[in-house]
């Protein structure tokens, strides 16, 4: 008789998170869900699911977490946008103590497979300095310059996984995030992202007529943003490969902000009069994926294109900044 695998997402409550936990489950797996925010305060949240609020910076939480689990996706980290993580650097670290006792706790209960989220922002910041970026290889981590606080502490983190597969024997597996966007996600509060921000201002912008919209930045830093169906995809084919050390996963389609912008306002069918904050967080200057190395070892990379991928978001988007216009006032 067999049973089906049980898989723990960590920081199944968030956006990530809930898609990875709906992916699995699609695929016959037993999945423990667990957050730290209250269950009403999950993005997404799945009956089928074994459904914890648990504070996974401690390690009884992280051991009761792991219990029986096969295999681990912790994706669990305090984190926004740029404009959270350049003011709440030391929260931002504080989510080294979920990986280091997630990794302890798995040890201890002899979990099969560990996988990590880490992030682009790992990457040494004299890479990034122009929009004209030259994609971003594995390498260019090292020597080490990541972002302040956040990137630091994902940098870190993978060196944890590194070390824990090295002299335990956990197999461990780590993906560098580049930006993911897609329903479901966080849109307002701060903690947004740009495609999330920028879909949330045009749509605020056409309902109230306003016809303008403030960008952060002058418009011109460069990224790559990755669509959800994409990201899930590439954590479950590289969780069960044998890469063992930490990949890009990311779309290798660069735009520029002004670009992005461009795009939703093309889904709006409205030109808005842009007014450019230049003192707001706009990260690094430039910022793309090279995608070698996941072509290479999987034969895949991040494909949905940017259009298809904000179509979606947008009109998710749209309808919850509609509905949260004619909501009573509190």
């Amino acid at each position: 008789m067999t049973t089906e695998p049980l898989a723990l997402v960590a920081g199944g409550g968030g956006f990530i998170g809930g898609h990875l936990v709906a992916e699995l489950l699609a695929r016959g797996y037993a999945v423990r869900s667990v957050d730290v925010k209250p269950e009403a305060e999950w993005y997404q949240r799945f009956e089928d699911a074994d459904n914890r609020v648990l504070d996974l910076q401690r390690l009884e939480a992280c051991v009761a977490a792991v219990d029986g689990v096969d295999e681990v996706y912790n994706l669990a980290a305090d984190m926004g946008g740029m404009g959270f993580i350049e003011s709440n650097r030391a929260l931002c670290m504080l989510s080294v103590l979920i990986n280091t006792h997630l990794l302890e706790a798995a040890i201890a209960a002899r979990v099969g497979r560990f996988f990590y989220a880490s992030s682009a922002c790992v990457y040494a910041a004299q890479h990034q300095t122009s929009p004209d970026v030259t994609a971003l290889r594995e390498a260019d981590a090292y020597p080490a310059m990541p972002e302040d606080g956040y990137g630091w502490e994902k940098l870190f983190s993978e060196r944890m996984c590194r070390h824990f597969r090295e002299d335990f024997g956990l197999e461990t597996r780590v993906a560098r995030f580049h930006n993911v966007y897609g329903p479901h996600g966080t849109w307002t509060g701060g903690r947004e992202k740009a495609p999330a921000a920028i879909c949330r201002k045009v749509s605020e912008a056409v309902r109230s007529g306003s016809g303008e919209i403030e960008i952060w930045g002058d418009g011109e830093q460069t990224r790559s943003f990755m669509y959800i169906d994409d990201c899930v995809k590439g954590v479950v084919d590289i969780a069960h490969s044998d890469i063992v050390e930490p990949i890009n996963l990311g779309s290798s389609e660069l735009v520029t902000i002004n670009q992005l912008v461009d795009i939703v306002e093309g889904i709006a069918g409205v030109t808005l009069e842009r007014r450019y904050r230049l003192d707001a967080p706009q990260g690094v200057r430039g910022r793309n994926s090279d995608n070698t190395m996941i072509l290479d070892r999987l034969g895949w990379e991040p494909s949905i294109p940017l259009k298809e991928g904000l179509e979606t978001t947008y009109r998710w988007i749209d309808e919850h900044v509609g509905a949260a216009s004619e909501a009573p006032a509190a």
